[in-house]
């Protein structure tokens, strides 16, 4: 009987061994846990990324993001847009035969933006209808004009007093006015009378943008 314990308990013993060396081993070559695993976003392509979808702008809070793309002092000033603009016609400052306005561009917006060149102008009727031949540029040495918010720019209109000159005459609704580069005009109601559309000395003038609200 002595023996025979002695045979169960060695074999007990060696099998608790056994078991101690299988579990060593797989403790070692990790398969005792699970091993740390990357977050879900760790090894995906920046286009994967959950946030790819949203702009720029709104995918960053204010104090990531640099001077120039915040809108504080870095941003390039570019030209202004029809939409920034108001128009307006200065009084008439007659001379020498001719009728002479200002043609002024007032910057509406909240930002700064620039001018250059000749503005666009049209004389049109109640319905729309152009009147007339539009206004030739005159030749001058044009200049970028910067616009702060609520500073303007001017550019003259003239043609001879239709009296005078004995044109043909009509008398426009409205004078449109297309700020340099632009497509689309703004319509400003014309109240100086007639204007000379055919016949001797019927060219109308326009002259380039200048700062200020006239001469």
């Amino acid at each position: 009987m002595a023996n025979g314990s002695r045979h169960a308990t060695a074999a007990v013993a060696g099998a608790l061994a056994l078991l101690g060396a299988l579990t060593s081993c797989g403790t070692e070559s990790g398969g005792a846990g699970p091993s740390p695993r990357p977050s879900a976003s760790a090894g995906r392509p920046a286009g994967d990324s959950p946030h790819s979808a949203v702009p720029s702008d709104a995918a960053g809070s204010t104090n990531d993001r640099s001077p120039a793309s915040a809108g504080h002092t870095d941003r390039p000033v570019s030209r202004c847009r029809t939409s920034e603009l108001s128009a307006a016609v200065g009084r008439m400052d007659p001379g020498a035969g001719q009728r002479n306005f200002p043609v002024v561009l007032t910057n509406v917006s909240s930002r700064v933006c620039t001018l250059y060149g000749h503005p666009g102008a049209a004389f049109v009727d109640a319905a729309g209808e152009r009147l007339g031949r539009d206004p030739e540029r005159t030749p001058g040495d044009p200049a970028t004009v910067t616009l702060r918010p609520g500073a303007s720019a001017w550019a003259g209109l003239r043609y001879a007093s239709p009296g005078v000159s004995g044109a043909r005459t009509a008398t426009p609704a409205a004078l449109l006015v297309t700020p340099p580069d632009e497509r689309d005009p703004l319509k400003v109601p014309w109240k100086a009378g007639a204007v000379p559309v055919s016949g001797n000395a019927s060219s109308v003038f326009l002259t380039v943008l200048q700062p200020g609200t006239g001469p």
